[in-house]
């Protein structure tokens, strides 16, 4: 199977691409950003076959070129996760980049006959319903406020327009709150996962304090990978759009105290009284878990890695892949 992954120099492009060459699949990565020399170094030892595009995705041209025929998979996954402050002062890039680049990538990929197309969207398209109901499911209408949820919203209704209108296999997956190998500040995510940050501060020897605990069904990346990987090999999808989630929550403090053993002498903890925060939670309050019953009953796809078992496995990989990417080698 050959794939273009479009942000494909982002954490979660890397994942899914270390795991379609770990099963022996050619991968193209398309980014305006470098690939990490680290990352090409891992997935040269790898079955599968690697090669990297600079383009920008705003680039029509580009995209054209870059969606060759014999394509059998192209994943969408180019995106600027905006905050408050850059919603305000340039909206117009992230509506280019996370919503109007998909109709040139859609319309490249009807005329080069490509299998299907996979739309990374995110939890963050149910907006406020989070904070109102217990459970999420595919069928949750959603409430977006900020313009990477609104985009994201979008990007599956646009999609699926399209995909009917022009007869192509396009499917939304639901990320929930993703965190793994691969995290680097690349320009584009204005906050860092709050994981990134907490592993980050336990390699400075700094302690990282929480404004609350974190209650969430965080998400480890190579379990997204997975997830992909199935969407891929299905002959046939029952729906449109799935949930990608552990469907279990644990706290974002327990995570890091687990973090700790790895890294003695690292505290993680919650801030006292009066105490500013050194860890960004992107958000005033925890959202409620997704349900994953649809992809487990259409593909039997479950994540495989369990909630603190996830911090034992990433510090693995900082000491294997990670340190390296500090110094660029």
């Amino acid at each position: 199977m050959r794939t273009l992954i479009f942000g494909g120099a982002g954490f979660v492009g890397l994942n899914i691409a270390e795991t379609l060459l770990r099963a022996g699949h050619e991968v193209v990565a398309f980014d305006r950003s470098p690939i990490p020399v680290a990352a090409t170094d891992a997935f040269a030892a790898l079955p599968g076959h690697f090669t990297a595009l600079a383009g920008d995705v705003t680039d029509e041209a580009a995209v054209a070129s870059a969606v060759s025929a014999g394509t059998d998979l192209v994943v969408m996954g180019a995106a600027i996760t905006a905050g408050r402050e850059r919603d305000a002062s340039d909206p117009a890039t992230t509506l280019k980049v996370n919503l109007l680049a998909q109709v040139p990538i859609l319309a490249a990929a009807r005329a080069a006959g490509v299998r299907r197309v996979v739309n990374l969207s995110s939890a963050a398209a149910y907006g406020a319903a989070g904070e109102r109901l217990p459970e999420l499911d595919e069928a949750t209408p959603g409430d977006p406020v900020g313009l990477y949820a609104i985009t994201k919203w979008a990007s599956e209704r646009v999609g699926a327009r399209l995909g009917d209108l022009w007869g192509l296999d396009v499917v939304s997956l639901r990320l929930s709150g993703v965190f793994g190998p691969w995290e680097h500040a690349t320009g584009v995510r204005d906050t860092l996962s709050p994981h990134c940050q907490v592993l980050a501060a336990a390699v400075a020897g700094q302690p990282a304090i929480l404004p609350r605990p974190g209650l969430r069904d965080w998400i480890y990346a190579p379990d997204v990978a997975d997830a992909v990987l199935a969407v891929a090999a299905a002959e046939k999808l029952g729906h449109g759009v799935y949930n990608v989630s552990t469907g279990r929550r644990f706290t974002l403090l327990d995570w890091g105290r687990r973090l700790a053993q790895a890294f003695p002498g690292f505290v993680c903890r919650l801030a006292e009284p009066g105490e500013v925060a050194t860890i960004d939670f992107h958000g005033p309050s925890d959202r409620a878990p997704m349900a994953v019953a649809r992809i487990a009953q259409d593909l039997g796809w479950a994540a495989k890695t369990e909630g603190l078992d996830s911090a034992d496995r990433l510090a693995a990989w900082w000491h294997s892949h990670g340190r390296t990417m500090e110094t660029g080698r």
